[in-house]
């Protein structure tokens, strides 16, 4: 048993390596791509906000994929029949992640995971036990979150460029528009990141000092002081750009900066905030895809029986899949970076940050909804949604037809490989 836990561990960890290739991209794609960080800087920035928020907040979505990833009632008699399950869903999810990323497609790791549910909960069970109104659901999201993703980025980015980018004196008109575009950004992304960053203070006020306040309190007043701390910085750094720039046109690049215009450059830094944000959100929420089967064989493992609630998270696996997530973007990150950041469109900070803006309200907006959605589908929705408002033949349509082929065969595949893996492995261990 031993030697199958290792196994297993080695098999998450992979997973995680190509879940952090491939879904990191989220985060810093739009970044790399509008030259606000380079691929280095984008590289250290994630790998260090994807570890921590794996490791401080991934027990939660993990527990959750454990729990529900199969009806636990379905395998109470069989506990190793789910254990080879779970190794399936690992071996198919991986290599399908692992052929995505070798040819720069963003994918969504979530869909490969129900689509590798689906294989093995077949051939074990029959077709009745699939959740076929989950995989109606993802369908509908697959086709609704790039257009709802897209809508947003053209609406947001079309106001910046009337009210700031296309007026004469776009420091001035900016300057105005810092408070609401601070507060825009905070908001958006509070409502993902704060709850979980504040909530042992909350724990602590409410348990310890025994001051009762509602759960939301503190999350508001640290967003509004956020809000406001930002925009005042954001003032102060216009002001310093603004002295650095000549006043005419130079064809000599600002040695201080490969961006030159002073606003573009601003964008650049609310532009990496956002993406912090993403990178963040998406090590506590993701890195559950790649060890929540590890966690679920471990239970059985060590209690005889699957696991239905109340799984605790061992540190070492959460630290396993936030180490796998690092080294995979690491490694072999680059190429679904340079796809979402170069190969869709050209990006300029400005409209890099509407896109990540317009992701993640997407993803709140789903969320809201209960639609099971794909952060790679929403950003992709969003740049082509840029792109729809500074020119239709920006759009690079050929990079398009290789990536709408990627999500739209995710889910079989992953349930095909499953299933032919399953099959094997319950011949040769019967």
């Amino acid at each position: 048993m031993l030697i199958t836990l290792l196994f297993v561990a080695l098999l998450a960890f992979y997973v995680a390596w190509n879940l952090g290739a491939n879904d990191v991209a989220n985060a810093m794609g739009t970044s790399v791509g509008s030259k606000a960080v380079t691929l280095k800087q984008a590289i250290i920035i994630a790998g260090i906000l994807e570890f921590t928020g794996a490791v401080l907040f991934g027990h939660e979505v993990t527990e959750t994929l454990a729990t529900k990833i199969a009806n636990p009632a379905l395998f109470a008699a069989t506990p190793q029949i789910l254990v080879t399950g779970m190794v399936t869903v690992l071996i198919s999810c991986g290599v399908w992640l692992q052929i995505a990323t070798s040819r720069g497609l963003p994918v969504s790791s979530s869909h490969a995971v129900v689509g590798a549910i689906a294989g093995f909960s077949w051939v074990a069970l029959g077709v009745g036990a699939i959740d076929w109104p989950s995989i109606g659901l993802i369908s509908i999201g697959w086709v609704l979150t790039p257009l709802i993703s897209g809508a947003i980025a053209a609406l947001f980015y079309s106001q910046i460029k009337h009210w700031i980018l296309d007026q004469p004196n776009q420091v001035v008109q900016l300057q105005e528009w810092i408070p609401w575009l601070s507060t825009v950004l905070l908001g958006v992304f509070g409502v993902i990141v704060l709850p979980s960053l504040t909530q042992p203070l909350t724990n602590f006020v409410i348990e310890q000092v025994g001051f009762k306040i509602p759960a939301y309190d503190i999350p508001l007043l640290t967003g509004a002081i956020a809000a406001v701390g930002l925009t005042i910085i954001s003032w102060r750094q216009l002001g310093d750009l603004g002295k650095t720039e000549k006043p005419t046109q130079s064809p000599i690049p600002n040695p201080q900066s490969s961006i030159p215009n002073p606003v573009e450059r601003l964008f650049a830094r609310f532009q990496l905030l956002s993406a912090c944000f993403v990178a963040f959100a998406h090590g506590s929420n993701d890195v559950g895809n790649a060890i929540a089967p590890l966690a679920a064989i471990v239970y059985i493992n060590r209690t005889g029986s699957v696991p239905t609630d109340g799984l605790t998270i061992p540190l070492w696996i959460l630290i396993l899949g936030g180490a796998g997530i690092v080294g995979g973007l690491a490694v072999w990150g680059k190429k679904v970076i340079a796809t979402i950041g170069e190969n869709i469109i050209a990006l300029q900070p400005s409209s890099g940050f509407c896109a990540e803006l317009a992701t993640a309200t997407t993803i709140l907006i789903a969320s809201r909804l209960g639609l099971p959605v794909s952060t790679s589908h929403a950003l992709v929705g969003g740049v082509v949604g840029i792109g729809l408002v500074q020119n239709i033949k920006s759009i690079k349509f050929q990079t398009l037809k290789g990536i709408a082929a990627a999500w739209l065969i995710t889910i079989p595949v992953s349930a095909l490989l499953s299933a032919a893996i399953f099959s094997i492995a319950r011949i040769l261990f019967r």
